[in-house]
């Protein structure tokens, strides 16, 4: 069973991984000499300043994801944001000082930003945000890259955390671990096979998604907002990147939909998607020995999970 990371370990990751970008970018050609960390929980974001360039370097990762996977998931990342960035689509872009491509060192696989100064006096506006994510919908449709059908749902990492929590009863009961894993039964066969899903919910279109909630991952640039982290972007239905936000989001969504001239939102695929959602929040638990907030972070997300209709509803 393995221990949660202390403070002084968590502290010691984070100070490898800047160390890592710091020598990377240097080793790039960037003049570093005041790094300084923006950010830091699944990945440490660093400014190389005073280069305008912005490091991002993944540290808690499932075990079944290695360099070599993680390095491809970042290059279809640098791929669709440059191709949106250079449609004029309000994108944080790579950074055009470095090649457009990961780097790895010391162990970690980082990816290269364009600095953008933050408004860090404008509050989220969650309504607003999901209104627009049917701007990025109707922007992304056209892009030309092969991209897997629903990897973001990450099917691997769901089933082996679901296997490895039933060895941490100090994580999840027995009772809700037994209903994840039925659950799972049901649902993952339309996360594993495009036939599959297209199957169940036929008629519904499948096209490119940001994949990682964007109405949360829209940063606010002291010139405007930009969408960021497309991390998990994947082929899907646009139900995806409404997964679990609620009612109010969604009718903002339907909003920016029509103005798109793009279809509503469908309960249906809600459900599914929003059940999917769920256990992918159960099986992040699978990490918290890295993280060690995430267990009380989450908790209120499985509060809810208890509460939904099982599997979204979706027939097993």
């Amino acid at each position: 069973m393995a221990d949660f990371l202390t403070s002084q370990q968590l502290t010691r990751r984070t100070s490898a991984a800047v160390d890592a970008a710091v020598g990377a970018g240097r080793g790039l050609g960037l003049t570093v000499t005041d790094a300084t960390v923006l950010h830091d929980l699944f990945s440490v974001v660093v400014h190389l300043a005073p280069s305008p360039v912005v490091a991002r370097v993944p540290t808690v990762l499932p075990p079944c994801t290695d360099l070599d996977s993680l390095t491809r998931r970042q290059q279809t990342e640098l791929d669709v944001t440059r191709w949106l960035a250079d449609r004029g689509t309000p994108v944080i872009p790579p950074s055009p000082l470095v090649p457009r491509e990961p780097v790895q060192r010391d162990g970690f696989s980082m990816t290269f930003w364009q600095f953008v100064e933050e408004d860090r006096n404008k509050e989220p506006d969650y309504a607003a945000n999901s209104e627009s994510v049917a701007d990025l919908h109707a922007a992304m449709r056209a892009y030309p890259g092969r991209l897997a059908f629903l990897s973001a749902a990450e099917p691997r990492f769901v089933e082996e955390s679901l296997a490895l929590l039933a060895e941490r009863p100090d994580l999840i009961g027995p009772g809700d671990l037994d209903r994840a894993r039925r659950e799972w039964q049901v649902l993952e066969p339309l996360v594993r096979s495009r036939a599959v899903f297209e199957e169940a919910f036929p008629g519904i279109d499948l096209q490119p998604v940001h994949g990682d909630c964007p109405p949360v991952n829209i940063f606010s640039g002291v010139d405007g907002d930009l969408y960021s982290d497309f991390e998990l972007v994947t082929l899907g239905p646009v139900e995806w990147d409404l997964a679990a936000l609620g009612p109010d989001s969604e009718s903002a969504y339907n909003r920016g939909a029509r103005r798109n001239g793009m279809r509503p939102l469908d309960e249906d695929v809600l459900g599914f998607v929003n059940a999917v959602g769920m256990l992918r929040v159960i099986a992040c638990l699978a990490l918290a020995p890295q993280l060690p907030p995430l267990a009380e972070y989450v908790k209120p997300s499985i509060d809810r999970w208890r509460t939904m209709p099982f599997a979204g509803g979706v027939a097993g």
